[in-house]
């Protein structure tokens, strides 16, 4: 792949979302694969598989402007995981347009708060800028870091729309059970 041209999403204080560059493939595979990272994943994926989804991510923000953004610290220019908005792709569980909010981050950058910035930014930022009425976030239901997440982001337990997730093989029972937490902006709350 040729190296795309940056393009930056967001700013925060300390953070960069943007697009994936070529430099950032390594970084992409470490997080895909590392078991702790996946915890709550049926699957590992191997060097193709997170190549492949490097790619697809890519194209989804050059074409739609949405997607799981490559999160970098300011300071360094380094990489560190990801954070984005995507359509949720469940149907029969969400209305097709609803649009979700996901993350992964490498081990050595957690407990620094650095998803919660870039979430928070990206809630904002849908809410405000983009004009979506509501956005989602789900996870295994004993992803208790991830749950922690969506609350500090001001996102509320939807216990109606928790779930069993359908691509979730059924050799793995524990990590079936999602719950889902929503957030709605203002004017769709009215």
């Amino acid at each position: 792949m040729s190296e795309e041209p940056l393009r930056i999403v967001l700013e925060t204080d300390r953070l960069r979302l943007r697009n994936w560059l070529e430099r950032d493939r390594d970084l992409f595979r470490e997080i895909n694969a590392d078991p702790k990272v996946m915890e709550f994943f049926a699957f590992r994926r191997s060097h193709a598989e997170a190549d492949a989804l490097f790619e697809r991510i890519n194209t989804m923000i050059k074409q739609d402007g949405l997607g799981f953004y490559a999160v970098e610290d300011k300071q360094t220019g380094e990489a560190m995981g990801f954070c984005g908005l995507a359509p949720a792709s469940l149907s029969g569980i969400f209305p097709d347009e609803t649009i979700e909010i996901g993350w992964r981050l490498a081990t050595r950058f957690w407990g620094n708060g650095f998803i919660t910035e870039a979430a928070q930014a990206l809630v904002n930022y849908g809410l405000n800028c983009l004009s979506l009425p509501c956005i989602v976030s789900f996870a295994v239901a004993e992803n208790h870091r991830s749950i922690a997440v969506m609350k500090r982001i001001g996102m509320k337990h939807c216990p109606d729309f928790d779930f069993d997730h359908p691509r979730v093989p059924d050799t793995h029972p524990h990590l079936k059970p999602h719950v889902t937490y929503a957030i709605v902006s203002s004017a769709a709350a009215s």
